[in-house]
């Protein structure tokens, strides 16, 4: 019998519970604006904070774009919507859902997609990063509902097609579950955090998040290419940038993932192999399959365009970059810098693990290389604080570390 629970944990409870259903069944869909109405309704009339999760498909399409919302609140249940169905018209949502707290699990992944149809969070609890901050080695939702909770989630649809219409009954069952616990995951968290005295870390740590604006696009994302890095000519590398660009039209113009359209390692072998002919090039394994050999000319076109690049014109083989070099040159290129590197990384970890808290989060490791790389001119606590308030750390990591970085950054002086 599949197992379901109640709105109560029993605290005496040892072996977690299967759950392979939501407490009140598979939800139907929203798909039509009348339903929406009546959803964001019932969402406006529960009471606390709101779960919140997204369903993409990543491996599947071009697009971030949400098929799914997973939405559940104390008083109203879970429901379930089609933003594709409706057209991204979600109007009555948003209404319904301004100045409640969300509650999703990695709000950096869902956010995004929520954003693209209006929906902002005006307040957020993240599980994931609380968790983090809470010092649990395993933060995935199922881990954390079966320590916390002692409930075991049913998974292994997470890289299934959500754009697939109609969605079939097992993967609208995963969707739910994926919400069914965050409520009380919710309240299990903020008593450890408070516990820990923590909880103001996590509710800054939160802010961030919400605020953070859209990352800004990489400069040449061809470049992470799966195996680019065993290519050290130029023009390989522009072969490998013009079939990439090649692919990532298609790829758009059909929302498809680019994977999908043509594989990386397809990519690295033809920039490698430089066929001269479109004989040759369908020669090569993956080319020579039915749907390649369709596109076979436009994939000999990229590569003759690259072929016919000036040398000017070639990509540079290790391109600038704005900031330190990778850690590893550094004590060929600035043994100094490499010391300093070293002194901080103790002090935080011996941070960190004090305070029960992975290193990365008491500060981000891109900040720590930039201040060891150059610091400040004089070397004192105001001017380290100034440098991690600029470079966007909270105050509670300004707290618990500035006064350490100093006196490092002044010893390996």
């Amino acid at each position: 019998m599949d197992a379901v629970h109640s709105d109560s944990v029993d605290p005496d409870r040892t072996e977690p519970v299967l759950l392979t259903r939501p407490s009140g069944g598979v939800p139907p869909v929203v798909e039509q604006p009348r339903s929406l109405r009546l959803a964001a309704a019932a969402i406006a009339a529960g009471s606390g904070p709101i779960a919140i999760d997204t369903e993409r498909a990543s491996g599947y399409r071009y697009s971030q774009r949400a098929y799914l919302l997973q939405l559940r609140r104390n008083g109203t249940g879970t429901m379930l919507i089609d933003p594709v169905a409706l057209s991204g018209e979600l109007g009555p949502l948003v209404t319904a859902l301004d100045e409640t707290e969300w509650i999703l699990h990695a709000a950096s992944q869902d956010l995004p997609c929520l954003a693209e149809l209006g929906m902002y969070p005006k307040k957020l609890f993240d599980t994931e990063l609380a968790a983090r901050l809470a010092g649990y080695e395993r933060v995935s939702l199922g881990a954390l509902a079966e320590r916390l909770l002692s409930y075991r989630l049913e998974k292994g649809h997470g890289a299934a097609d959500w754009s697939r219409r109609p969605l079939p009954r097992n993967l609208l069952a995963y969707a739910a579950l994926d919400v069914e616990l965050l409520v009380e995951l919710r309240a299990a968290l903020w008593e450890e955090l408070d516990r820990q005295g923590k909880l103001d870390w996590a509710l800054q740590e939160f802010e961030a998040v919400r605020t953070a604006p859209p990352p800004a696009p990489r400069p040449e994302p061809w470049r992470r290419t799966s195996g680019i890095h065993r290519l050290r000519d130029p023009r390989q590398l522009a072969r490998v940038r013009a079939l990439w660009q090649a692919r990532d039209e298609v790829a758009r113009r059909r929302d498809l993932a680019p994977g999908r359209v043509l594989p990386d390692k397809a990519i690295i072998q033809a920039a490698q192999q430089n066929p001269r002919t479109r004989e040759e090039l369908v020669a090569l394994p993956v080319f020579g399959g039915k749907q390649q050999r369709r596109r076979a000319s436009q994939w000999f076109e990229a590569l003759e365009e690259a072929r016919a690049l000036p040398e000017d014109r070639l990509p540079e083989v290790s391109p600038a970059h704005d900031g330190p070099p990778a850690t590893n040159r550094w004590s060929e290129r600035d043994p100094a810098a490499a010391a300093r590197l070293a002194a901080v990384r103790e002090v935080l970890n011996g941070i960190a693990e004090a305070n029960t808290v992975p290193v990365e989060n008491l500060l981000l490791p891109e900040v720590v290389r930039r201040l060891c790389w150059q610091p400040p001119a004089l070397v004192e606590e105001t001017e380290v604080v100034r440098f991690l308030r600029e470079s966007g750390a909270r105050q509670w990591q300004i707290g618990l570390t500035a006064s350490g970085i100093t006196a490092a950054l002044r010893e390996a002086a």
